[in-house]
């Protein structure tokens, strides 16, 4: 664990000090912050206190009192409950904001991991319990130019991988070979494995029809469907290299199996398209005037192109995600419905645009991934869909 750009974030936000803590190996961000092993089984509580100068301190319990070995700091160490507390408040002693995992009103769930009788525990001590929220996106998931290239390289296979699923479904109606949803998705998963990928717990998502409907459709053994003609197919897919601290790639297409898709369903994927540009439009925008951009601002630049053509109802999740070693990541979410997520969007930050509409047994989602760079620019990586994908039948 390097101190220093934690200690130079904590003086940037005027805050006396980031407190970790952990039971039972509950608090997974922590582990992965302070490099700590999470494999290593944690029966007793432990606090570790970095403070914005100087040296950090370490609370442990006497039958583990190595557990904090691995980390810079001087050591306390407890065995009962009333000696906990008393060292918690030698800890904090004087320090009035501290920063946790912790969020108001859990406005945003990622981060509020730290118990409230915790929270009210150190608050106890005199500190002024603060969220974490933009400490953790700014050490954790703020991207320098070797760690974006991992995302990039992902990239280029997973476009290519759309594209052979795509014309896999195409092939298989030009010859009239049986293929579901299920098979595709194991395609897609296959061919990841060749590339040395992983997209981690959860697998592609292949729907077709009402399936591309539901926004989080799996594919089992039960549910699939056989594709067939003129059927509208939805496929989304994410994955990055399966290498120590591998950034994902993650987008989402659409396409119809035939040659001509109806009016309809055209129109939907369009306002899509167009709601996705313009939320892309609206951070570029706001870059070149030097301003501020927080997630929800853009959420909501999306999602009242949407709402305009009377589709607001049927766009059901939030507009876009951070993206980092994980798929959904610890920065600023581009959300204003499931949360209003007031974090920036700093240089570094690596995020979804998704703009979704499902209608009855229509289902449009369209998603690219938006890189602002150290510099404060805005990048879209890999191909942007303009058009439904239809074969040459």
């Amino acid at each position: 664990m390097n101190l220093k750009p934690i200690q130079t974030a904590l003086s940037k936000q005027s805050l006396n000090g980031w407190l970790f803590c952990d039971f039972h190996n509950r608090e997974k961000l922590a582990y992965s912050i302070l490099g700590l092993d999470i494999r290593k089984p944690c029966s007793r509580r432990w606090f570790y206190f970095i403070p914005h100068k100087g040296t950090p301190l370490k609370l442990v319990h006497a039958i583990e009192s190595g557990y904090l070995d691995a980390l810079p700091g001087k050591k306390l160490i407890y065995s009962g409950w009333v000696q906990l507390h008393e060292n918690l408040k030698k800890m904090l002693r004087g320090q009035k904001r501290v920063a946790m995992q912790y969020s108001p009103m859990n406005n945003i769930p990622t981060i509020s991991t730290v118990d409230a009788g915790t929270v009210e525990l150190v608050r106890s001590s005199g500190a002024n319990v603060v969220s974490s929220a933009d400490l953790v996106q700014r050490i954790y998931s703020v991207l320098d130019a070797k760690r974006f290239s991992t995302h990039q390289l992902a990239g280029v296979i997973v476009q290519a991988i759309k594209d052979d699923a795509f014309e896999l479904i195409f092939s298989s109606i030009r010859k009239n070979k049986a293929l579901t949803e299920l098979d595709v998705q194991q395609f897609i998963l296959a061919r990841f494995k060749e590339e040395n990928l992983t997209c981690g717990n959860h697998a592609p998502i292949v729907g077709a029809n009402e399936h591309a409907a539901d926004p989080h459709f799996e594919p089992t053994a039960k549910n699939t469907k056989r594709f067939k003609k003129n059927d509208r197919v939805l496929i989304d897919l994410w994955a990055k290299r399966d290498v120590p601290g591998g950034i994902f790639y993650d987008i989402t297409w659409c396409g119809f199996i035939g040659t001509s898709p109806p009016p309809g369903y055209k129109k939907i994927f369009g306002v899509a398209v167009r709601a996705r540009d313009t939320a892309i439009a609206f951070i570029e925008k706001q870059l070149a005037k030097k301003k501020a951009i927080r997630g929800w601002e853009v959420d909501k630049a999306c999602r009242d192109v949407i709402a305009a053509a009377g589709y607001g109802p049927y766009f059901v999740h939030r507009t876009g995600h951070s993206i980092d070693t994980s798929v959904h990541g610890q920065g600023a979410n581009i959300d204003g419905l499931e949360t209003k997520d007031d974090r920036l969007l700093l240089p570094g930050a690596l995020f979804s645009i998704e703009p979704g509409i499902y209608k009855g047994q229509i289902g449009v989602r369209t998603e690219v991934n938006v890189y602002i760079d150290l510099d404060g620019r805005a990048h879209v990586e890999g191909a942007m869909q303009k058009e439904l994908l239809t074969p040459e039948l």
